[in-house]
């Protein structure tokens, strides 16, 4: 009996991932609102009581599929640079030229999910919005945590406003997500790297 169930928790897990992994490619294309029990169910050949299963409502599907997203911009993003670049200075270039690598990748077709569901319910008050928005935030804020480290060890002014300099760099960054989709063009991921560079280097003490 054990291993039965085991075994359709597993199958049932995997059914779970495959549905987020199209929702994913479907919400960064499309937004949110492109996502239905109905056009899932179609597209991967599920009965739609399957889904049901699953999430419920529209809304949970949604909300599962943020969830989604914020995982794995934290697994693509943030995992690999915690593990592989010291604190401080290098760890904020790390995960900056992580994030525009992300971008560069196009790991979904249209872009980065987070961003295209931003502008789809910023103005939005609800569940959604709300769970975007603390997406956001925990990213920042871990920017921040790392501006302040290399502000501690010296590596950054210490005059420097961390909530300011996060506030440009991320700027950069979404920027270059918006117009590189926009206009199929990887430049703006360049001119995004020379900015955040030179901003960077503007934020040194100035002995250094």
């Amino acid at each position: 009996m054990g291993v039965t169930t085991d075994g359709r928790l597993l199958r049932g897990e995997q059914t779970r991932r495959t549905i987020l992994d199209r929702a994913l490619d479907i919400a960064s294309a499309e937004g949110l609102e492109g996502l239905s029990i109905g056009r899932l169910a179609g597209d991967l050949s599920l009965s739609k009581s399957g889904l049901f299963a699953h999430f419920g409502s529209k809304e949970e599907l949604q909300l599962a599929t943020v969830q989604a997203a914020r995982e794995a911009f934290v697994d693509q993003v943030v995992r690999p640079v915690a593990a592989a670049a010291e604190p401080g200075l290098a760890r904020l270039e790390a995960l900056l030229a992580s994030w525009l690598d992300y971008v560069r990748r196009r790991v979904f077709p249209g872009g980065c999910v987070l961003y295209s569901i931003s502008a789809e319910y910023d103005a939005r008050p609800g569940r959604i919005r709300d769970a975007v928005a603390a997406s956001h935030g925990a990213w920042h804020g871990h920017l921040r945590d790392t501006v302040r480290e290399a502000v501690a060890r010296g590596e950054l002014d210490a005059a420097t406003d961390v909530d300011q300099l996060v506030f440009e760099l991320t700027s950069y960054v979404w920027q270059a997500c918006g117009n590189g989709v926009l206009y199929d063009d990887d430049v703006f991921l360049d001119r995004a790297r020379e900015a955040v560079s030179a901003r960077l280097r503007r934020a040194r003490p100035r002995s250094a």
